[in-house]
């Protein structure tokens, strides 16, 4: 059954921002005695706990409590740990962290294709699950940042695209150069207050170009 430990502050991370270091941990262990102690360890570092104990319902919660980080093994009923992570990462956004008693080749390969942010080998000590937690977290907003710049680079791209056809589609429909094409767009934007692309892509309607 899915249950929350509370151990701490139970703010969580927005997709506008993200804290200087995770709130809410939540811990994938279908062993009791090492979930226990996970959970003490975390606790006793200041997380939030929220505890599932096979693969599937840590997808599950993953959804529903809106954790910050994963911590997840990789051999558990009914849903190996590695395709949860994958989810979790590529549909939810959250980082995972790997705790594992297995080093073989084959299982960090695995890893590293599921994109968690940390590999950590079982059994573990409190001040190593701090490191790891703290060099995850790291790792994980340097990611954030370099996609979201990314999707700037993309956007403005885009945006500059856009007003590339609408600047053409004046100078080939009205027979005006491309320098009085530029300058009529950014007038008429300044004039009513709206964003370049978006004047840009209404001249592309109204010359039929869109």
């Amino acid at each position: 059954m899915t249950k929350a430990v509370v151990c701490a502050d139970s703010d969580t991370r927005t997709d506008e921002a993200i804290p200087e270091r995770p709130h809410r941990v939540l811990v994938a262990e279908d062993e009791h005695l090492v979930a226990t102690n996970l959970t003490m360890m975390l606790g006793d570092l200041g997380y939030a706990v929220l505890m599932a104990t096979d693969g599937q319902e840590a997808v599950e919660l993953a959804r529903s409590g809106k954790p910050d980080i994963v911590l997840m093994d990789i051999r558990m009923p009914r849903r190996d740990g590695l395709s949860a992570a994958k989810e979790i990462f590529e549909q939810l956004g959250l980082p995972v962290v790997i705790l594992s008693a297995y080093t073989e080749g084959a299982e960090v390969a695995g890893a590293q294709r599921a994109g968690v942010f940390g590999y950590m080998v079982k059994p573990i000590q409190r001040e190593q699950l701090r490191v790891g937690l703290d060099i995850a977290w790291h790792r994980f907003k340097a990611h954030r940042a370099e996609s979201e710049e990314a999707r700037k680079l993309r956007k403005r791209l885009d945006e500059r695209r856009v007003i590339e056809q609408a600047k053409w589609a004046m100078v080939s429909g009205q027979g005006i150069t491309e320098p009085d094409a530029m300058r009529a767009l950014q007038k008429r934007a300044r004039d009513s207050r709206t964003p370049l692309v978006d004047i840009a892509g209404t001249v592309l309607k109204e010359l039929g170009a869109a």
